[in-house]
């Protein structure tokens, strides 16, 4: 496991996204609330390791989209989600229905709805640059409390992710949940 500061991210980016085209990479990255794990969301291999690793079996996780143009290819978009849409990039997780399959089944198993978020932060760029949904979900054994720095970073999840992107302390909370799938409900955390 490797600690990598955003410039070694940005040197080994190529290299980082062919491990998660081809790879069942896990790693930690930064956004504008906290820390997250994630994944490369359509490799069902690589959901399956986070799963283990955070003790969580069936709950949902939420994915970093690509761009708001691959909300609207994927997801069901009323009159609601496209006001909450453009307040992205930003700290919300939108829950909106899905129109397909545009994730692997055990992201969000048996739901036909999916959290999304666009953090506003540099890493969704590179989500973007790559147009690969990434796992959204906090860096924490399921119940525990999350990660805001390497020194509260639980031993054994440290060990089980394939590399982590570090930029000191994090100061915030959780991103705020906005259900969207009939009216509109803003679950706080």
């Amino acid at each position: 496991m490797r600690v990598l500061s955003k410039e070694e991210f940005k040197q080994e980016k190529d290299i980082i996204r062919n491990k998660l085209k081809e790879e069942n990479t896990v790693f930690i990255y930064p956004t504008d609330t906290i820390y997250g794990i994630g994944c490369n969301a359509l490799n069902k291999e690589a959901v399956e390791r986070i799963r283990k690793i955070k003790h969580r079996a069936n709950n949902p996780f939420s994915v970093i989209a690509p761009s708001k143009e691959w909300i609207a290819e994927n997801c069901e978009v009323n009159e609601n989600a496209k006001e909450w849409i453009k307040k992205l990039p930003g700290p919300y997780t939108l829950v909106l229905k899905t129109k397909e399959e545009c994730v692997a089944k055990n992201v969000a198993p048996g739901l036909k709805t999916l959290g999304i978020r666009i953090p506003d932060h540099w890493f969704s760029g590179f989500v973007k640059e790559i147009s690969i949904p990434i796992v959204s979900t906090s860096v924490n054994i399921s119940g525990g409390d999350f990660m805001t720095s390497l020194e509260d970073l639980d031993e054994g999840i440290k060990a089980k992710v394939d590399f982590i992107i570090y930029e000191g302390p994090r100061q915030g909370k959780p991103s705020k949940i906005v259900d969207l799938t009939s009216k509109v409900k803003v679950i706080e955390r």
